[in-house]
């Protein structure tokens, strides 16, 4: 076994508590209800309210639909028009749920690591009513404690690391105890900030120089990497 190899297996195997991201690391949400196109009706959205100036020109061409949510949050925080659009992005993910895809080895992968002992909760910039119903679908439900997604103040969202203190608090563990598995450039913001190891996951190579540029040490290609290793 390489040094490699020890550091990772000694890193997922001492993690009393796994906080997983949702989109990226146990499905792709919107895999069959895209996501530009999301971001595209939450910008019409707010043109037929006649707010399109809350959005620069570029922020009106977005394909995130979060990168629309923080703009507006950002120049209209706590207002009843960010939480009607967070409420609107909520509907849209319920939506996308019945078209998700799961990502490769992510249900053994989760059964796995709560056999082998540990405590599980989702900390995403998702709807935890959009996870929920996903969990269900799959009969994962009872696989996780915990799911704390996204508020209504789009300021909490990843990186900032609120999500992840939720479920440390809910668990009442130290942070060097827990291990969170994520794929983007917040979730190793929001680990850092919050105290907690980090283990990366890439899908392709693009997402695999995201997480290097991020700061991220330790990364995984696929999900079956971290089953074999709880089973070795």
């Amino acid at each position: 076994m390489t040094s490699h190899t020890e550091n990772l297996q000694d890193l997922i195997t001492r993690a009393r508590y796994v906080l997983f991201d949702f989109d990226g690391p146990v499905c792709r949400v919107f895999a069959g209800h895209a996501a530009d196109g999301v971001a595209a009706r939450l910008v019409e959205w707010l043109e037929g309210l006649g707010e399109q100036r809350l959005l620069t020109p570029e922020e009106r061409q977005a394909t995130d639909p979060w990168d629309v949510l923080r703009a507006v949050g950002r120049r209209r925080p706590g207002s009843d028009l960010t939480a009607e659009l967070e409420g609107r992005l909520t509907a849209e993910e319920l939506d996308a749920i019945a078209s998700a895809m799961p990502t490769a080895h992510a249900d053994p992968l989760i059964q796995s690591w709560r056999a082998y002992g540990a405590q599980l909760a989702i900390t995403t910039n998702n709807s935890a009513q959009a996870v929920w119903k996903y969990l269900k679908g799959r009969k994962l439900d009872d696989r996780f404690a915990h799911v704390y997604g996204r508020t209504r103040d789009p300021g909490l969202l990843k990186p900032h690391p609120h999500c992840l203190q939720q479920a440390l608090t809910a668990f009442r563990a130290d942070p060097s105890d827990a291990l969170m598995l994520g794929d983007s450039p917040p979730d190793v913001e929001a680990a850092r900030r919050a105290g907690v190891a980090f283990l990366g996951y890439a899908r392709n190579d693009r997402k695999e120089k995201e997480l290097r540029e991020a700061g991220a040490e330790n990364i995984v290609y696929s999900l079956l990497e971290v089953v074999r290793l709880l089973k070795g």
